[in-house]
């Protein structure tokens, strides 16, 4: 009898256990139609895995903000200086953003350039970057402008208005992280966005003449070129903004103005995006059918190796940070004098190094960066960028107090739950709502203009072989008549 009643229990855990599972997997189902819904001919510069690393990226970000609300005190700095230092450097998930974008958006590029077929449209790359990240943008800045921020709507702050409007709130103490921390990163992008297809022009203006077989080395030492201008103007970037009475040919108040363009308040990070360019570059290369596939072969041989020194690398990169920050580990100190200049150098050849080893690593390492989960966060990580630090804000002054907790644990289990929530629904909502119609409608404009560019290099060619053959006809009825019955 109890044996039944055991079965009979276990059968229906087994049952409950099932429906469950059922449950989970309609509404996976349900997420992935949502969140990947592909439209047929779609153009989209996305791997997999690189959405789980984009995934990553946000989750950083936001471990960072949420410890630095509960004060970075989880555990002890002097005990446990290694576990400080790493939970304290997720704010270089921003970094890691800008690798990203580097190598996502030079794809095309790095196509026409190593094998010399067509052009990327500019006018289809501005379009989509600009319905890509506008429409979110606005309509974020507008309604935290609104609720948290109605001060920038009256008169004095018009011109800080503008700045935010234009993309360049990294370029002034008064609009720098100011309304919400994260924009920032927003205009930095957007001027790596307006800049690309130019320095791509200028590569391909500098590469023109070499051989398509000498073409990766060429383009590789035009990105290196790009790598040392933007440490160059970040170490002098640092030391006029540093030394207020300094300057250089021009009067203070001219280079003040030059700085604004091309430097800001913590420089345009030139130096990341270039390094996920280069890796752009060698990955369009390794697939490439004249390499045999060798390099992809080597460089999947060489995985683990990449994936462990871009580990090692940013593990120092946080033990550096946390130096600088809090000198946490002395036998750093030496290095404190250029940490300004290149600690955002070291970062990105750490993730570059780590996304290089996910591209062609083990199926394990894969695997674990295209989890979908992973990869869903990704996906909304533009809107969970943008509205994760005013909503945990909102928690954190108006609704946290309320409950009048000590413990700073419980607070810290308050903000996740806070996120996952409320901040990760509405980063979905903006998601679907806001974001995905735009690209969408992208999608629909570079079908039609790409279409419309077809037609016209068609009648190009159709109007210069009739031109051609006209000049033929004439050159044959201008030959003497003897010379023909010769």
């Amino acid at each position: 009898m109890l044996n039944e009643r055991f079965a009979k229990m276990i059968k229906y855990v087994q049952y409950l256990f099932l429906w469950i599972q059922g449950i989970f997997q309609r509404f996976s189902r349900w997420i992935s139609f949502l969140l990947e819904d592909k439209q047929p001919d779609s153009k989209k510069n996305t791997i997999a895995v690189l959405d789980g690393v984009r995934g990553v990226a946000v989750l950083m970000v936001m471990v960072f903000h949420i410890n630095r609300m509960t004060g970075d005190n989880l555990w002890s700095r002097v005990k446990y200086p290694l576990a400080t230092s790493i939970s304290t450097a997720g704010g270089t998930g921003v970094t890691l953003f800008f690798v990203l974008s580097g190598f996502l958006l030079f794809m095309p590029f790095a196509k026409a350039l190593l094998n010399k077929t067509r052009w990327p449209l500019a006018r289809v790359f501005y379009m989509r970057r600009a319905l890509r990240i506008m429409p979110a943008y606005y309509v974020s800045l507008f309604l935290i402008i609104v609720f948290s921020h109605p001060e920038y709507l009256h008169r004095d702050h018009l011109k800080d208005l503008f700045l935010f409007g234009t993309f360049f709130m990294d370029s002034t103490r008064a609009t720098f992280r100011q309304i919400n921390g994260p924009f920032w990163t927003l205009a930095t992008e957007w001027q790596f966005y307006m800049l690309l297809p130019l320095i791509c022009l200028a590569i391909a203006f500098i590469v023109s003449r070499v051989p398509v077989q000498r073409r990766l080395r060429a383009v590789s030492f035009c990105i290196l070129g790009v790598i040392a201008l933007g440490l160059f103007v970040r170490f002098w970037g640092l030391y006029f903004l540093n030394h207020p009475s300094q300057t250089f040919l021009v009067s203070r108040s001219q280079l003040d103005v030059v700085m604004f363009f091309t430097f800001g308040i913590t420089g345009k990070y030139t130096e990341d995006f270039a390094i996920g360019m280069l890796i752009s570059l060698l990955y369009i290369y390794s697939q490439n059918p004249s390499t045999g596939g060798k390099l992809a072969q080597n460089w999947q041989r060489y995985s683990q190796w990449l994936w462990g020194v871009g580990i090692v690398v940013l593990v120092f990169g946080a033990m550096w940070h946390f130096n600088h920050e809090m000198q946490g580990w002395p036998f750093l100190n030496p290095l404190l004098p250029v940490w300004d200049w290149l600690n955002e150098f070291l970062l990105a050849l750490g993730f570059g190094a780590c996304i290089a080893a996910i591209l062609y690593g083990t199926s394990g390492l894969r695997r674990m960066f295209a989890w979908k989960p992973l990869r869903w966060v990704g996906l909304i990580s533009f809107s969970l960028y943008m509205w994760h630090l005013p909503l945990l804000v909102l928690f954190q002054t108006r609704l946290l107090p309320l409950f009048h907790i000590s413990n700073r644990y419980v607070s810290y289990s308050l903000l996740w739950l806070w996120a996952l929530l409320i901040v990760f629904p509405i980063a979905f909502l903006s998601y679907l709502i806001i974001e995905k119609p735009w690209m969408k409608l992208g999608d629909r404009w570079r079908l039609l203009i790409e279409k419309n560019h077809q037609e016209e290099l068609e009648r190009q060619e159709a109007a210069a072989a009739r031109q051609q053959e006209a000049i033929e006809q004439r050159n044959t009825s201008a030959v003497p008549q003897e010379v023909v019955t010769k």
